[in-house]
C-alpha cells in the first residue's frame, strides 16, 4: 500500500524516523484499529491514531454526549451535548485526517456481536469504563486472536497493558473473574482527574501503533501503573497464568459471556493478591472475598434506630456530597481518610457504613473488618435510604 504525495507530506515527521520510515507508515495505513468506547480513553486515543495515519478506525459506542463528559472527553464540545458519540467522533476524526476511513458502530458491544466485530480489525483498543464490557473485550480478543490494548483510570491513577498477544497474558490472568456488581465506586461517585484519561489514552495509542508497525517493545507481559499526584510510573511484570480460564493451558471458557453491567473500574491492585502490595489503586488489605456477607438493608437500619440499638453510622462520601444530603447522626469520614481515623472508632458496638449507592462503603467495611471491627455495609447507600426511610427516623 503506497502513500499519496499529500500523505507523504503529512506523515513526513514519521518517515524521517529511522526506526519507523516508510515501512512503518504504510503499515499504519493498512492497519485497522477498533476502539471500544469513545469516552475519556477513546477520545485522545482516536485523535492520535487518526493523526498518525491508521488507515481504518472503528468506533463502538451507543451513548450520547453528556455535559459531564466534557471535562475529559476531548472529542466533544458543548454544542455536541445530546448527540450520539459515534457520529460526533467520526465527524471530528474525518476533519482531523481526510485520508483515513472511519467505521461507525453505534451499538453496544455484547456477546452476540463481540467476536464478529473484533475479528474485522487488527488491534482492539479497550476504552471501556465497566467490568462487564472489559471482560467481553478480553474474551473476544483471545478467541479472535487479536491484541487488546488495555487502559483504565480511577481518580488520579491509571494503568496500561497489552493483552492477548501470542504467549502473553490476557486480562483474566490479572483478574480471573469480575467483582460483584456495585462493589467498586463508579466515576460519578469517585471522580477522575480530567487530564488523566488523556495520559492513559495517549499511551494506549502509542501501544497500538507499536503493535501495528512492529516498532519497539509493546507492553505485553507488563502492567504500567501511573500515579498523577506523585508523577510516577511503575511497572509490574505480568506473565501469562497457565491456570487462566481464558488463555491458560486448559481453558474452561469456550464462548464469550455477558455479565451484569458493572461500574467504572477502580484499578487492578487488590483484585489479584500477588499485586496487592504493589498497587495503590485500592486500599491495602481489601479483597472482594471480604464483602457481600455483611450488608445491612435500609429496613434493618430503620429498626435499629427505632429500637435505639447502639451503633455508629459512618458516611464515607466526600464533603460536597454530604453537604447536599445526609442521614441524621452520621459521622462524615471520606473513604480516603478512613484509615487515618480508624483509631477514633469504637469496637464495642457495630459500625454501619454508607456512601451513595454502596460501592465505597463496601471497601470501607472490608478495611474495618480486617482490623477487627463489627462493620456493616448499608445496601443501596443513601439513595436507598432516601427512597424508603420515614421522615421521623
Amino acid at each position: 500500500m503506497s502513500l499519496s504525495p499529500d500523505e507523504l507530506l503529512r506523515y513526513s515527521r514519521h518517515t524521517l524516523l529511522p526506526e519507523f520510515g516508510m515501512k512503518g507508515q504504510t503499515a499504519l495505513k493498512s492497519g485497522r484499529v477498533l476502539i471500544v468506547g469513545a469516552g475519556g480513553l477513546g477520545s485522545p486515543a482516536a485523535l492520535y491514531l487518526a493523526a498518525a495515519g491508521v488507515g481504518t478506525i472503528g468506533i463502538v459506542d451507543f451513548d450520547a454526549v453528556d455535559e459531564t463528559n466534557l471535562q475529559r472527553q476531548i472529542l466533544y464540545g458543548t454544542p455536541d451535548v445530546g448527540q450520539p458519540k459515534v457520529a460526533v467522533a467520526a465527524s471530528r476524526l474525518r476533519e482531523a485526517n481526510p485520508h483515513i476511513a472511519i467505521e461507525e458502530h453505534a451499538e453496544a458491544l455484547d456477546a452476540s456481536n463481540a467476536v464478529r466485530l473484533i475479528s474485522d480489525y487488527d488491534v482492539v483498543l479497550d476504552g471501556t469504563d465497566n467490568f462487564s464490557t472489559r471482560y467481553l473485550v478480553n474474551d473476544a480478543c483471545v478467541m479472535a486472536r487479536r491484541p487488546n490494548v488495555y487502559g483504565s483510570v480511577f481518580r488520579f491513577e491509571g494503568q496500561v497493558s497489552v493483552f492477548g498477544t501470542p504467549g502473553g497474558p490476557c486480562y483474566r490472568c490479572l483478574h480471573p473473574e469480575p467483582p460483584p456488581a456495585g462493589l467498586i465506586p463508579n466515576c460519578a461517585e469517585a471522580g477522575v482527574l480530567g487530564v488523566l484519561p488523556g495520559v492513559i489514552g495517549t499511551l494506549q495509542a502509542t501501544e497500538a501503533i507499536k503493535v501495528l508497525t512492529g516498532v519497539g517493545e509493546p507492553l505485553a507481559g507488563r502492567l504500567l501503573l501511573y500515579d498523577a499526584l506523585r508523577m510516577r510510573f511503575r511497572q509490574i511484570v505480568l506473565p501469562r497464568d497457565p491456570a487462566c480460564p481464558m488463555c491458560g493451558d486448559a481453558p474452561t471458557i469456550r464462548e464469550v459471556q455477558a455479565y451484569d453491567p458493572g461500574v467504572c473500574e477502580a484499578g487492578a491492585g487488590s483484585r489479584n493478591p500477588a499485586l496487592e502490595s504493589r498497587s495503590t489503586m485500592e486500599p491495602a488489605g481489601f479483597s472482594p472475598r471480604d464483602s457481600g456477607s455483611d450488608d445491612m438493608t435500609v429496613d434493618e437500619l430503620i429498626e435499629w434506630r427505632r429500637d435505639a440499638r447502639p451503633h455508629v453510622l459512618i458516611d464515607v462520601r466526600e464533603p460536597s456530597e454530604h453537604a447536599t444530603s445526609r442521614i441524621e447522626g452520621a459521622r462524615l469520614i471520606p473513604l480516603r481518610q478512613l484509615q487515618s481515623q480508624v483509631s477514633t472508632l469504637p469496637k464495642d458496638r457495630p459500625v454501619v457504613v454508607h456512601c451513595a449507592v454502596g460501592g465505597r462503603s463496601a471497601i470501607a467495611v472490608a478495611m474495618l473488618k480486617v482490623q477487627g471491627f463489627d462493620a456493616r455495609n448499608l445496601s443501596g447507600g443513601i439513595r436507598a435510604w432516601q427512597a424508603r426511610a420515614p421522615a421521623d427516623i
